[in-house]
């Protein structure tokens, strides 16, 4: 996308910030490792409801991301891209159906009840394998043995990362740290709104200088008996997790989608740190109406599922 952004005449720092906050939606939108992370650690939260749950959301951070960039592109005059024929629109979308019948047949498949999200997952890389081994091509049968080997360590790390979460979501559960921070919490407030003000603070600091995964393996222990005390729904604590900690993924200075866009885009961290600002503001009111409006994360959830 960089190069291509800076052909059309966007400013490199800016197109660098959209293509890094834009990046965090896949976490929302399922089929998202994040959700059964969550689902793992927070003791079977369902996570067909989870994967519902997360599409609302999603598209919400998508409109955010997309408020800021209408504003600013019009502001800065940049150039708006010809239309594309008829027959463009038609070829490009039915080169992208089978992509998108991804979804379908998984989401489908889970509310239907064909399969669980377990069996989803292992139905996702077949089919996805197919796609870009067969209709797309762009996958070549020498590759898969080093794609295997690359997922293998890639998921070896992740439950690695998951057991040894565990064990010490066990050890505070044992030294009952989760009920110490929750006697804190409600020695400040006993207002609901208020303690998940803090914990929404809280998870935004510790986005900054955790990655996502390790964040959610050590603090889905302490704080999820502190929000269902509160009478939160799990399903919709997950979503406010989730969406909270992939903001920290934007953000210096370890954000791996903020390096990984500056990397593709080379250009510096320093200079798109401004850019982003913008960005981070309407992501936190994001944030907060997610916390506040239960319903945008549930409402998918009961509809289909009578959650």
């Amino acid at each position: 996308m960089a190069p291509l952004q800076k052909k059309e005449g966007y400013d490199p720092a800016f197109s660098a910030a959209v293509n890094i906050t834009s990046s965090p939606t896949g976490l929302l939108i399922p089929p998202s490792n994040t959700f059964i992370v969550y689902s793992l650690i927070s003791g079977g939260t369902s996570i067909g409801a989870l994967f519902l749950a997360g599409y609302i959301p999603g598209i919400l951070m998508g409109l955010s991301i997309m408020l800021v960039i209408g504003f600013i592109a019009k502001k800065r005059n940049y150039p708006v891209s010809p239309k594309p024929t008829k027959s463009e629109a038609i070829k490009k979308t039915l080169d992208a159906l089978p992509s998108l019948g991804l979804i379908v047949v998984i989401m489908g498949g889970i509310v239907k009840g064909i399969f669980t999200a377990t069996e989803a997952s292992a139905f996702a890389v077949v089919y996805t394998l197919i796609l870009a081994v067969v209709f797309y091509r762009e996958v070549s049968i020498k590759q898969l043995p080093q794609i295997i080997l690359d997922s293998v360590v890639t998921t070896s790390i992740v439950l690695l990362l998951i057991g040894t979460s565990m064990g010490m979501s066990w050890a505070m559960a044992n030294a009952d740290i989760p009920y110490t921070i929750s006697d804190a919490l409600l020695t400040v407030s006993e207002n609901p709104i208020v303690i998940l003000l803090i914990i929404n603070v809280i998870l935004l600091i510790v986005g900054v200088f955790m990655d996502m995964t390790p964040a959610l393996l050590i603090f889905t222990p302490i704080f999820f008996p502190i929000v269902t005390e509160l009478g939160m729904d799990p399903v919709h604590f997950g979503i406010l997790m989730a969406f909270n900690l992939s903001i920290g993924i934007c953000t210096p200075p370890v954000g791996s989608a903020l390096f990984i866009g500056c990397s593709v885009g080379g250009i510096k961290i320093d200079k798109v740190i401004k850019p982003l600002l913008p960005f981070y503001a309407v992501l936190v009111i994001a944030l907060m109406l997610v916390t506040f409006v239960p319903e945008l994360s549930l409402a998918l959830p009961r509809f289909f599922l009578g959650y």
